[in-house]
């Protein structure tokens, strides 16, 4: 690269704007990163005690991750497109409803019998006999 190309690179208007472009978008994703982080907790106690998800905190945090993702793809110069408020907000894919299931704990260990065998236990081995001597014991 010669001396002329790189002061051209160096006085092109469109690599600034984009660098301010980019301080935006870099505020812009660290509030957002603040606020998934929010959503993850707030959907997390809801579950923990409702039983199930918030399909709008679902359909909030789809959203917000797709917005981080194309921020984050504009940040790396993997897209010239830029993310909202410069283009429509992403649309969250449609929410099934899940049910979340929950195992029921196990009883404390005092409370429950040992399972039962099939099998019957091994004899003692009395101190006379030597299972892995050839001679029996008398």
């Amino acid at each position: 690269m010669d001396n002329d190309q790189l002061k051209s690179n160096l006085l092109s208007a469109d690599h600034w704007m984009r660098f301010v472009y980019m301080i935006l978008f870099a505020v812009i994703l660290y509030i957002a990163g603040i606020v998934m982080g929010i959503v993850v907790l707030i959907q997390f106690v809801f579950a923990l005690i409702t039983g199930s998800d918030n399909s709008n905190l679902r359909q909030l945090g789809d959203s917000l991750s797709q917005y981080i993702y194309a921020a984050l793809r504009f940040l790396t110069y993997n897209s010239e497109e830029k993310p909202f408020p410069f283009a429509d907000w992403p649309e969250p894919a449609p929410v099934a409803e899940a049910e979340v299931v929950v195992e029921p704990s196990p009883a404390p260990v005092g409370d429950t019998p040992a399972p039962h065998s099939e099998e019957p236990a091994e004899p003692p081995v009395s101190e006379e006999s030597d299972p892995t001597d050839p001679k029996p014991a008398k």
